[in-house]
C-alpha cells in the first residue's frame, strides 16, 4: 500500500476524534461508496465522524447504507461549516485537488486541520499529510478496502461496508469491464460477496432501476449520436432544452457516453450535456487501449481524470463545444 505516513495516522486513531469526510462534487458510486465505507469502518473504532458532501447526489445512489446522514453542503452550509472546522482530522476521497470540491474549496484551503486523501487519479496535490495515492487503482473503493484490511486483517467488515465498497468498485470498472479492474481487483469483490455484498441486488439497484424520463433522454442522446468512421470516434450531445423536456434529474445521464464505444471500431467516445444555470457544458471522455482521454481532456478542455476515462468543460455554446471537438479530432487525433 502506497501510504504517507500510516503508522503515525494509525496512533492517532487509536483514541476517538472528530473526523470529517468529503467525496468530490456531482458524488458518483466511487466517491459515495468509498466515503460510507470509511465513515462506517471509523465508526466502529469510536470515531464521532460526518460525511459532507459539496452537492446532491443521484437518486439511484440513495439507497446506500447510512446515505441519509450524509450533509449536503450546498443545501445546508451551516452545518457543513460545523462539521468541518470543528473535526479533528479531514478525510478527502476520491478526489486530489480542491477545486473539485467548489463550494467548500476556500473552507478546506484555509484549515489548519491534518488531511488524509485516499484516491486514484494522477497529479495528486500536496495537502494530505497521511495519503494513499494510486493511479493505478481501479476505484477509490479498492484502495479502502486495503485501508481497511491495514488495520485489522478483515475482522472489521459487514454487509454494510463490504455493500459501499463492492458499489463503488462495480461502478468505477463498468462492471469489472474496464482495463483497470485486475485480477486483484476481482478477488476483492468475490471476499466483499463473502462478506455480504448482495451482487444481484445492486446491480438491479444501479443499473435496472431507470424512470421512463431516463429513457426518453437516453433516445435524445442516442438519435443525436455521429460517428467519425476515419477517426473511430463517436460523440453525442443533449441540450438544456431535451433535458427540461424530459424532467431531467441528476444521474440521468450516468453511462451514456459508453454507448458510444459499443460501436464497432470505435475506440473513443464524447457526450456533451449543455448547463444554461451554470453557463457551460459538461464533458464525459471515454476511450479504449492506448487513446489517452485524460491528457486530451487536460489539454483541450480544462478537465482531466484517467487513461480511459476523464471529464472535461467548456464555456462556449453547445454547438461552438460541438464544433471545436470536431475540428481537434480531425487535426490532432490519430
Amino acid at each position: 500500500m502506497l501510504f504517507t505516513n500510516f503508522e503515525k495516522l494509525k496512533k492517532i486513531l487509536e483514541t476517538p476524534i472528530k473526523i470529517a469526510i468529503i467525496p468530490h462534487q456531482n458524488p458518483d458510486g466511487d466517491a459515495l461508496g468509498s466515503t460510507l465505507a470509511l465513515q462506517l469502518f471509523l465508526n466502529k473504532l469510536k470515531h464521532q465522524t460526518s460525511i459532507v458532501s459539496p452537492n446532491d447526489f443521484p437518486d439511484f445512489l440513495k439507497w446506500m447504507p447510512k446515505s441519509e446522514d450524509i450533509i449536503i453542503a450546498d443545501k445546508d452550509f451551516n452545518s457543513a461549516y460545523q462539521a468541518i472546522t470543528k473535526a479533528d482530522l479531514i478525510c478527502t476521497l476520491d478526489f486530489n485537488h480542491f477545486s473539485r470540491t467548489p463550494i467548500l474549496s476556500t473552507l478546506l484551503q484555509k484549515s489548519k486541520t491534518p488531511f488524509l486523501m485516499i484516491d486514484h487519479h494522477i497529479s495528486p496535490d500536496d495537502y494530505a499529510e497521511y495519503q494513499y495515492s494510486d493511479e493505478h487503482m481501479s476505484s477509490t473503493c479498492e484502495m479502502v478496502y486495503n485501508f481497511i484490511s491495514a488495520f485489522g486483517d478483515k475482522q472489521y467488515f459487514d454487509s454494510d461496508i463490504a455493500t459501499c465498497i463492492y458499489t463503488g468498485m462495480l461502478t468505477d470498472t463498468g462492471s469489472f469491464k474496464y482495463e483497470s479492474a485486475t485480477s486483484t481487483s476481482l478477488r476483492i469483490a468475490a471476499e466483499l460477496i463473502d462478506f455480504g455484498a448482495d451482487k444481484t441486488e445492486i446491480q438491479r439497484k444501479l443499473f435496472d432501476n431507470n424512470s421512463y424520463d431516463r429513457f426518453k433522454l437516453l433516445s435524445c442522446c442516442l438519435n443525436n449520436l455521429e460517428v467519425v468512421e476515419e477517426k473511430k470516434t463517436a460523440y453525442t450531445f443533449i441540450s438544456s432544452e431535451e433535458k427540461e423536456k424530459n424532467n431531467f434529474k441528476k444521474g440521468d445521464t450516468e453511462g451514456f457516453v459508453n454507448y458510444g464505444l459499443s460501436i464497432e471500431n470505435v475506440h473513443f467516445s464524447a457526450i456533451f450535456i449543455e448547463n444554461k444555470e451554470e453557463q457551460m457544458v459538461k464533458i464525459s471522455f471515454r476511450s479504449i487501449g492506448d487513446f489517452d482521454v485524460n491528457q486530451f481532456a487536460r489539454k483541450h478542455f480544462s478537465g482531466g481524470g484517467h487513461k480511459n476515462a476523464a471529464g472535461g468543460k467548456s464555456m462556449l455554446t453547445i454547438e461552438e463545444t460541438v464544433k471545436k471537438f470536431r475540428e481537434i479530432i480531425t487535426t490532432e487525433h490519430p
